[in-house]
């Protein structure tokens, strides 16, 4: 029998703190001392889910293996703890609402006045609750999304003061994050932000355990002592958060501020040895201290905003540790690539990512860096758009099909080689109708793909709505594109590269979603080691 002990993390004084980094390194934690975790997000926005939201507002969606279209801290999640997130780590103030709406429709309320409390708090409390019912988990870390003092966050914050109160001291605590500025005119680190955030949750009923700082600066003891007292919590409950060079070094040094230490005394649970972290710290070693360097270009049409392709980004870090380098993502915006400046856009690039995306925007710039990976054998690899934008720029150049294009851009295209999916057909409704989650691929013998995945048979994710045209399939493989990796139900083309290429693929799928510090995704680790070469 799990233990079911809860911890909720709220953030305080500013947004993008690292709620989610704080709440996945302390997961990792409790993990390496043999303890089971998940981790769980509320957001507060009125959207269902993140799947319909610009990448602008919220950076990526994350999409899970049970299909749901999710926020980018899930990412955050799987990669440090290395569990898959299904739809329940994902709760949405829409989600919440949509459902109290649809019992109160349904006469489920018996004629009662539906109220913020205690209603919506109740239906809160359940979404919370399901994780620890459905998995034989120790730990449920619950990240508050927004900041303490927003009127979004309100309804989750009084759910958790009643949860606290339900469970009792011992099944919960509560950790806060929060910044303490450095005033660089009086040389100072201020804590009154700090002190005004907590005041905020206690006017609400809760009284945060414990309280992360993240700072530019140390933290002398003057100042623990200072905000331990005004903010009423142990001396020893004064984390110190400081800026590192990677994210993947705050469980070290969490791990060195005792968090994970803290939170198992408060929760009356035993310590035990601290754990070594001995793979962690291989891993951090060596993306801190690379030996080769590599220069990649992402080509897309949001890489304006990093957080946009966050998983991709994070799977070039995975991928270069394995290779023992380090990967200088040079992000370019597909809009400004034309024939006239392609060359100087790549002339140092060692290799072309093609990253996803929707819409016409952009997309004549992708499929010329296809073409241009393509003609000059530099290792490209395309991704769901990516691939796509490959697949057309082959049938305009190679195959001779001048006008080939997707009917996503192009409804009267003479050559539709990207097509809409048949079950999409008729699809008016864009909310989590997409192909979304884990299918099974099986990868042609003797492919590239096979000799990277090592394996016959793959399960990936994915987010799409159109799909390589298979009639057209024989003439692109008697053209020298061929087929690697078909979906056994649908027959549905997953994967396609060129042979005689020094490393061209394409997928349909999203690998990033799978890349994880302790398993690397294959697809990235060998694009990367074809750009070393």
């Amino acid at each position: 029998m799990a233990l079911r002990k809860y911890i909720f993390v709220t953030g305080g004084v500013a947004s993008s703190l690292g709620k989610g980094i704080i709440s996945s390194s302390l997961a990792k934690l409790l993990q390496a001392r043999g303890y089971s975790v998940t981790i769980q997000k509320l957001d507060p926005y009125i959207n269902v889910d993140p799947g319909t939201l610009n990448p602008y507002e919220h950076g990526e969606c994350y999409v899970t293996e049970d299909g749901a279209e999710t926020d980018l801290d899930l990412g955050h999640y799987e990669r440090f703890i290395n569990i898959p997130t299904t739809q329940n780590n994902n709760v949405t103030t829409g989600r919440i609402y949509q459902s109290v709406i649809n019992k109160e429709r349904k006469g489920d309320y018996l004629g009662k006045t539906v109220q913020v409390i205690p209603h919506i708090t109740d239906e809160i409390k359940r979404r919370i609750k399901i994780l620890g019912t459905r998995g034989n988990f120790d730990f449920i870390i619950t990240e508050i999304g927004g900041t303490v003092g927003d009127i979004e966050s309100l309804p989750y914050i009084e759910a958790i003061r009643q949860l606290r109160w339900e469970m009792g001291p011992l099944n919960s605590l509560v950790i806060h994050l929060t910044l303490v500025p450095y005033l660089a005119a009086s040389a100072e680190l201020k804590t009154k932000p700090t002190q005004h955030s907590v005041k905020m949750l206690l006017e609400n009923g809760i009284q945060p355990n414990i309280l992360v700082l993240r700072t530019e600066h140390p933290l002398n003891s003057d100042i623990r002592k200072k905000v331990a007292l005004f903010c009423n919590v142990e001396y020893n409950s004064v984390i110190e958060s400081m800026d590192v060079s990677t994210i993947y070094e705050v469980p070290l040094l969490m791990q060195k501020e005792d968090l994970d230490g803290s939170v198992l005394r408060k929760l009356n649970l035993p310590e035990g040895a601290k754990p070594e972290m001995k793979p962690w710290k291989k891993f951090v070693g060596k993306v801190k201290n690379p030996k080769k360097y590599v220069r990649i270009a992402l080509v897309g049409k949001y890489v304006e905003l990093p957080d946009s392709y966050k998983s991709i980004m994070e799977s070039f870090v995975h991928a270069g540790a394995v290779n023992d380098c380090k990967v200088n993502l040079e992000s370019i915006q597909s809009e400004k690539i034309n024939e006239g400046n392609i060359g100087n856009i790549f002339s140092d690039i060692q290799g072309i990512l093609v990253a996803p995306g929707f819409g016409d925007r952009g997309i004549e710039g992708k499929i010329l860096s296809a073409r241009f990976a393509r003609e000059n054998n530099i290792p490209f690899f395309g991704i769901c758009l990516g691939l796509q934008c490959a697949i057309i720029e082959f049938a305009r150049n190679v195959i001779g099909l001048d006008d080939a294009h997707s009917t996503e851009m192009d409804l009267k295209t003479a050559h539709p080689v990207i097509d809409l999916m048949e079950e999409q057909k008729g699809v008016t409704i864009k909310g989590g109708t997409m192909r979304l989650g884990i299918y099974p691929c099986n990868i042609k013998p003797g492919s590239r793909a096979s000799r990277i995945y090592n394996q016959l048979e793959v399960m990936e994710r994915h987010r799409h709505r159109y799909e390589f045209n298979s009639s057209y399939l024989k003439i692109y493989e008697d053209n020298g594109m061929m087929a690697a990796g078909i979906n056994p139900d649908t027959e549905l083309v997953e994967i396609m590269e060129i042979p005689d290429h020094k490393w061209f693929i394409g997928v349909q799928f999203h690998p990033e979603y799978r890349s994880t510090v302790l398993n690397p995704h294959p697809l990235f680790i060998d694009f990367i080691r074809a750009a070393l070469i």
